[in-house]
């Protein structure tokens, strides 16, 4: 469906011959370079487009293609993927980066794609994937962590997602209209010792997930409005 949007076609490498004047590789990170000096094997690359769709490795991974003339790039969504769903598009960022003549090609596919293009530069891409990693797949282990507290509370797994929705879906309200400064509640920011102490101790039956909370209750005190920092500091085990 995404490719009908802006005119793709797919084609089996080594079967089929490669007209386009842009071609896409979206394959996993492992097998892009490979797939680079296949196709390069082709010739014809000549004032031709070629990207890749990783979100951690850079543009000179079609080094390949680039000798063989093509202008390179990568162009990376910020969005989940999974089996089974196909995500909207429409106001999704894509971080590219690459040469100025693949950045123009990429940067007209994602407005026909209804997406929102930045650049990042290609020595920052790493860090740029961590902070997709943050965002999606280390959230879901953060809310498995949330699961097995629940179920301390003698809440079951799958009624504790249902349960949680509320709050996680208010919460992300109030990140992307406040801030976090002003989306930020619980103990930590009325300064509540006492209460930390009863989580930490309950969470020593759960070990990871107590490694969890101490990891962000820490951060959170670092980077997030709290009061009684001094108390709370001796509670989380941190010098004061």
């Amino acid at each position: 469906m995404l490719a009908r949007k802006i005119g793709a076609t797919a084609v089996v490498v080594g079967r089929d011959a490669i007209a386009a004047q842009a071609v896409w590789l979206c394959v996993p990170d492992r097998e892009i370079r490979k797939g680079a000096e296949v196709l390069s094997n082709a010739g014809g690359w000549q004032g031709k487009i070629a990207f890749h769709s990783s979100g951690a490795l850079g543009s000179h991974e079609l080094q390949a293609l680039k000798k063989r003339g093509a202008a390179i790039a990568s162009a990376h969504p910020l969005m989940t993927f999974v089996r089974g769903v196909v995500p909207a598009l429409a106001g999704v960022p894509f971080a590219l980066e690459g040469d100025a003549a693949a950045l123009r090609v990429a940067r007209r596919i994602v407005r026909d794609l209804g997406g929102q293009s930045f650049t990042v530069k290609e020595t920052r891409k790493a860090a740029y994937h961590a902070w997709g990693a943050f965002a999606s797949p280390l959230l879901i282990s953060l809310l498995v962590s949330a699961e097995q507290v629940a179920g301390a509370a003698g809440v079951p797994r799958a009624e504790a997602r249902r349960r949680m929705l509320p709050i996680l879906r208010q919460t992300l309200a109030n990140y992307a209209e406040r801030g976090p400064d002003h989306s930020f509640s619980g103990p930590l920011i009325r300064g509540d010792a006492a209460t930390l102490e009863k989580h930490l101790g309950v969470l020593q039956k759960f070990p990871g997930a107590r490694s969890v909370y101490l990891a962000l209750a820490r951060f959170a005190l670092q980077k997030l409005p709290a009061r009684n920092r001094k108390q709370l500091r001796a509670v989380l085990g941190e010098p004061s």
